[in-house]
């Protein structure tokens, strides 16, 4: 009979102390860019521990993010793709980095207030 209860009681602690708030959030977002090199440069620049999904659609220019609020924010997501020089709704892309992105990667740039 103990056995029982102590099944029952382990069982029901496990139960009620699931976690249900998750840290996993889910944005979307504008990124300049062309093409299909764009679109490899612009996921790479976000493949860092708390991305877990990653999509740019180069028609929409929106690309879609699902990460860790706990590792990563999407401040910090935005700031990574700034760096590898493309323009986000945010962050004006790194112009060094721009400067080094093949022709066809290379985007008619404005200013930031217009975006």
């Amino acid at each position: 009979m103990k056995f029982l209860f102590y099944t029952i009681f382990f069982l029901s602690l496990g139960f009620f102390s699931c976690k249900t708030n998750s840290t996993e959030k889910t944005d979307t977002f504008k990124v300049w860019g062309n093409c299909e090199k764009c679109k490899v440069t612009i996921e790479k620049a976000v493949n860092v521990d708390g991305v877990i999904e990653k999509e740019w659609n180069i028609e929409s220019k929106l690309m879609t993010v699902k990460f860790d609020t706990t590792k990563i924010s999407l401040n910090g997501i935005q700031q990574l793709i700034a760096k590898a020089g493309y323009d986000n709704d945010v962050y004006y892309g790194d112009d060094y980095a721009y400067a080094k992105l093949p022709a066809c990667c290379q985007y008619d740039r404005k200013p930031f207030e217009l975006k």
